[in-house]
């Protein structure tokens, strides 16, 4: 059994924790450590240099301090490497960790820069962006793999047919997924689609449809997907604000409530019409 002692210390690390004062000194930190990395790569004096290993020593020390906090903050302790951003932050802090003298000076130097991404962590609403990319992935895969059989067809299409006209563009189907790539992002294609029209007057179909394809259609594909993941989550997120639980059922969006007082509110009128009668 824990002790009333521990649980009441367990509440007030999590008072702590939870507070604006320190969740905002701790997005302060992250800056500060950003800066910090952004000024070593200037050309500095040896004492400014002292000062900003000085600074990257207490950052480092505040980070090791708020994790080990949040962590004892937890009642239970196996859930808290449950949590992927606290899988993360806790690889971020002890990267921080390895002493940037030595041979390993570039890998700590490379460790610092990332603690960057520890806004990530922070902010909410960064952690409902990153959330919604990650689940968009799997079906933007299928996307890509669509888009991948489209690059290939019309490469080996471009490799047989203008090969003879520039054989730096089209030699082979891999240079020409380059130089489809090239069009697709609009870097400079027309010069790619003048030179082809010279020798085939027809050629210009052949960059339209493809342009059409990849750069519109397949483009607003995975827009789409990914503004589709982050209303889910968005969704998600206002339930869980509001404290809509998902145990025996996925929580109601708001359509579904807002089609719910709509049938209440017929109801309501349909039983003052029968009184009247």
């Amino acid at each position: 059994m824990v002790s009333s002692a521990v649980i009441k210390f367990q509440q007030k690390l999590k008072i702590v924790d939870s507070s604006k004062i320190f969740q905002g000194s701790v997005i302060a930190v992250i800056i500060l450590s950003a800066l910090l990395v952004g000024a070593k790569t200037h050309n500095l004096p040896s004492q400014a240099l002292t000062v900003l290993a000085i600074l990257d020593l207490a950052v480092t020390v505040f980070f090791v301090f708020e994790i080990v906090l949040r962590f004892l903050a937890t009642e239970e302790k196996s859930k808290f490497f449950k949590s992927g951003w606290n899988i993360f932050d806790t690889l971020i802090v002890i990267g921080s960790l390895i002493p940037a003298g030595g041979s390993g000076v570039l890998i700590a130097r490379l460790l610092r820069v990332f603690r960057v991404l520890r806004l990530v962590s922070m902010i909410p609403e960064l952690r409902l962006l990153i959330n919604a990319l990650i689940k968009a992935i799997p079906r933007m895969g299928y996307i890509a793999l669509l888009m991948f059989v489209i690059f290939y067809i019309y490469a080996a299409i471009g490799s047989i047919i203008f090969h003879e006209i520039n054989e730096t563009l089209w030699g082979d189907v891999s240079i020409s997924m380059l130089t489809l790539f090239r069009v697709a992002t609009f870097e400079d294609w027309t010069d790619v689609m003048y030179e082809t029209m010279a020798v085939y007057p027809l050629s210009w179909i052949f960059y339209l449809t493809f342009i059409f394809l990849t750069a519109f259609i397949f483009l607003n594909m995975m827009v789409g997907t990914i503004l589709e993941v982050m209303g889910e989550e968005h969704e998600n997120y206002r339930a869980a604000q509001h404290g809509e639980s998902k145990e025996g059922g996925e929580p109601a969006s708001r359509a579904q409530i807002e089609q719910l007082s709509l049938e209440i509110a017929e109801l309501k009128q349909l039983i003052a019409e029968s009184k009247n009668k």
